[in-house]
């Protein structure tokens, strides 16, 4: 995949992500792997009115890079201010959400609203292009439902306009997360254009990985959820597109070694409380497979302070072997 001077092979995507790709997040992902990142969509119009919480969606360390950082937004006026801002923050990539499928975003014309109004999801591409030197990207659906289905069109468009690669996660707005995904769609795009064209959707697994690679001739995969279920997807789809096999499950002590990290960065990032607070919704996949998960996630859910935490896991070490047997009383 190229976009410019950024130039990488079998790319593997950090899916932007509401409430879930903050930092901390995001440095994680890296860490395992991940070739790109991008930030939480960020709301044109609070950036346009001066919102210092919607800014701060848009920090990043440098170690992140390449990093992307998605905007939405329903007016071409405020998805102009909202780009120089991002550009602002120096970020490798702007997206443009033309994706997000919630009713509080799609049913007020932005995200994957702008699928039953293509002359305004093009007015909005071409503003943000022409607004800024970034090189700007478009993540967006196969259509509003199946019978509205004009992603080539959509694809030709962002093409016209100047966008350098367009992301399909390959449901409809009506489907949301469920229901099947279509990547059949994908090689009539890419037949249609030359830009990059990265794959999201149901990419759960290294084989999920290769498959959509193997199967569409797409430049790029995007992992959304799947990296929520399981951080080291990256890592292991890398190693499997490699050597044709698949690494270990994490340990137990990777396992806690990894969400320790990610509490350490979350702090750091947020502040204690928030910091623990919003961490949360992390424990089931850092926690998969661990025994007595349910019981631990409970447990954990009731700190509010980091240190009980760092305790109650050393102590769950101390407690059960690698296998998951008792090893202590």
């Amino acid at each position: 995949m190229k976009i410019e001077t950024l130039s990488l092979d079998k790319a593997i995507l950090l899916a932007p992500m509401e409430d879930v790709t903050d930092l901390p997040f995001r440095v994680i992902c890296k860490r395992l792997g991940a070739d790109v990142v991008y930030t939480e969509f960020v709301n044109s119009e609070g950036l346009v009115r001066g919102s210092e919480k919607t800014k701060r969606k848009m920090l990043f360390w440098e170690e992140e890079r390449p990093v992307g950082i998605q905007i939405y937004g329903g007016e071409p006026a405020s998805m102009r201010g909202a780009a120089q801002l991002a550009e602002s923050f120096d970020p490798d990539l702007i997206d443009i959400n033309c994706g997000c499928w919630v009713k509080d975003v799609a049913m007020r014309g932005a995200g994957a609203g702008l699928l039953r109004d293509l002359p305004k999801m093009e007015k909005i591409a071409s503003t943000v292009v022409q607004a800024v030197k970034k090189p700007v990207t478009l993540k967006t659906r196969l259509g509003w439902d199946k019978n509205s289905i004009r992603i080539v069109d959509v694809a030709k468009m962002c093409e016209a306009v100047g966008i350098k690669a367009l992301a399909v996660h390959c449901r409809t707005r009506d489907q949301g997360h469920k229901g099947d995904v279509d990547y059949s769609w994908i090689p009539r795009i890419k037949e249609a254009v030359s830009i990059p064209i990265i794959v999201n959707g149901d990419i759960v697994s290294p084989q999920n990985v290769k498959n959509v690679f193997d199967t569409t001739g797409c430049d790029a995969v995007m992992i959304g959820r799947g990296a929520v279920l399981n951080p080291w997807i990256f890592r292991q789809a890398k190693h499997y597109m490699e050597a044709g096999t698949l690494l270990p499950e994490p340990t137990l002590e990777e396992r806690v070694d990894l969400l320790r990290e990610h509490l350490k960065l979350s702090v750091e990032f947020k502040g204690e409380r928030a910091g623990v607070i919003e961490l949360r919704k992390h424990y089931s996949g850092f926690l998969r497979g661990m025994p007595h998960v349910s019981k631990i996630r409970m447990e954990l859910m009731q700190f509010t302070e980091a240190q009980p935490i760092f305790d109650h896991l050393t102590k769950f070490l101390e407690y059960y072997s690698p296998s998951g047997e008792i090893v202590a009383a």
